[in-house]
């Protein structure tokens, strides 16, 4: 029978597959017990790795506090709403799923979680841009707790070398929200036996950093990205010239400037760079403030600039960087091989666009050099851990110097001058039209048939816009469209095509 604490201590921990929620949860029911606690848990698992989280419900209930310690209290399976003392989550939009479901409450929870994302799959598929948004959850989950714990989890357990769920251990200790020590803590972890050093390791710095957490509220709109000056490494004259022409440029848009520049750089050299910002300057030229258009050319120059090409695509399955990054998720030991298979789907457009265009004019006017290049297309597997398959990527990637050269750099760039004309043509006649014309370019991405699809769909929009008598807010309600599914229907019939 109870005789004195009236409810038990109820803790929900949500995470995803791989971030050892298991294990914090068999921690926490270590603790409890170990502290003279009654302990129970139940799990909800989720669908699949990002589809869904798993769901750890515990209860915990001093043997203090009942008459007989050999009759455990009847504890709950499930959480109720606004009946939760700690939730934990290792992922933010886990923390935002407890907070819709008003498992966090501000008279009664303390909510830890982790800062960092993992794209949920209806994120990663959208067309467009589909990613919650991140501020919009931090500052619903610090009004909705009555403590509020949150860092970048994932980020300290790489520095650390551990899993997030000994961050996430420390932090719950770290949040004085259990009525257990420091001691008691680091003796569950102890008690396991299984990496309890790292464990220690990674406990440690998620205690420290909760410690450290102010709690404080997000401010309520994202701030000025333009800093007052750029301030970027230079290793040459040309690259402190190349400063010195984005801090020429309007502050609203230096930052954009900056990062579309660098990304120009690693993507061709110096005087590519160079000629974006050219393109910029001209633009701001002829604009006015707040700057809108030479800001938001800042952006989506950069990446139509930076096209998906095979040659992009070669170098950065040929980096060393990308193949670190691979080994570290699957934990590979050192000198461990690591079997890397891509997967390639090549037309004979990507062949002929890597060519020069002479070859590639040759190629598409003579059948048998055309039958000959088929031969590569099609869906393939390629194990990029035999030398001949990464000697052959890394040989595409070392065209680089001659990219400026080749059939697809000269077809992207006949669509992004007309962009740029078309832009330049509406600005001084309907301002806020040209913005949203430039918007548009979010439409073109990847390479291949994706790439083929969102250009074919630019191109109606862009064709309306040229019919005249058409307002920014028609673009918007086009581009949403275009963006609704994958084969362009919606926007077919936004446009009134029939094919019938």
């Amino acid at each position: 029978m109870i005789s004195q604490m009236k409810r038990p201590i109820t803790i929900i921990i949500s995470a995803l597959g791989g971030q050892g929620g298991g294990v914090l949860t068999n921690w926490l029911v270590n603790l409890a017990e170990q502290c003279d606690y009654f302990a129970q848990s139940t799990s909800v698992p989720g669908v699949a790795q990002r589809t869904g989280a798993t769901i750890y419900y515990l209860e915990m209930f001093p043997k203090s506090s009942v008459t007989d310690k050999n009759i455990p209290p009847v504890m709950a399976l499930m959480p109720m709403a606004g009946d939760v003392d700690l939730v934990v989550a290792a992922e933010l939009m886990e923390a935002g799923r407890a907070v819709q479901k008003q498992y966090v409450t501000p008279n009664k929870t303390t909510l830890i979680t982790s800062s960092h994302r993992v794209y949920s799959i209806s994120e990663k598929i959208a067309m467009g841009d589909g990613i919650g948004d991140s501020q919009t959850v931090m500052r619903a989950a610090h009004d909705a707790a009555k403590h509020f714990i949150a860092f970048d989890m994932a980020d300290l357990a790489s520095k650390t070398g551990c899993v997030i769920s000994s961050i996430l251990f420390g932090a719950i200790a770290g949040s004085k929200s259990l009525p257990f020590s420091r001691e008691n803590f680091e003796k569950a972890i102890k008690a396991e036996g299984k990496m309890v050093d790292v464990n220690l390791r990674g406990f440690d710095a998620g205690f420290q950093a909760a410690e450290k957490s102010t709690g404080e509220s997000p401010p309520n709109e994202v701030s000025n990205i333009a800093a007052a000056m750029i301030t970027g490494k230079a290793n040459s004259p040309e690259a402190e010239a190349l400063i010195k022409n984005i801090n020429a440029l309007p502050e609203t848009t230096r930052e954009f400037a900056y990062a579309g520049a660098q990304k120009l750089l690693d993507y061709q050299d110096l005087d590519y760079a160079d000629e974006y910002l050219r393109l910029l300057e001209g633009f701001a030229a002829e604009d006015k403030a707040p700057f809108d258009i030479t800001r938001e050319l800042a952006r989506y120059l950069a990446l139509w600039m930076a096209f998906d090409d095979t040659i992009k695509v070669a170098d950065i399955k040929t980096r060393t960087e990308r193949v670190e990054k691979y080994r570290a998720e699957v934990k590979a030991a050192d000198g461990q091989i690591v079997q890397m298979v891509e997967f390639m789907h090549p037309r004979i457009e990507e062949i002929t666009g890597t060519m020069p265009r002479i070859m590639a004019r040759m190629v598409e006017n003579s059948s048998l050099l055309t039958w000959f290049f088929k031969k590569f297309t099609g869906p393939r597997l390629l194990d990029t851990t035999k030398i001949s398959s990464f000697l052959m990527l890394y040989f595409i990637a070392s065209l680089k110097p001659i990219r400026r050269k080749t059939e697809r750099f000269h077809q992207e760039f006949i669509h992004i001058t007309k962009w740029l004309d078309r832009v330049s043509d509406v600005m001084t006649q309907d301002y806020d039209l040209a913005v949203e014309i430039i918007k548009c370019q979010r439409l073109i991405k990847g390479y291949g048939e994706t790439h083929e699809r969102g250009l074919n769909s630019f191109s109606r929009i862009m064709s309306a816009v040229d019919q005249g008598n058409i307002k920014a807010h028609r673009v918007t309600e086009l581009m949403v469209a275009a963006l609704a599914d994958e084969k362009g229907k919606t926007l077919e019939n936004e446009l009134g095509i029939n094919h019938s």
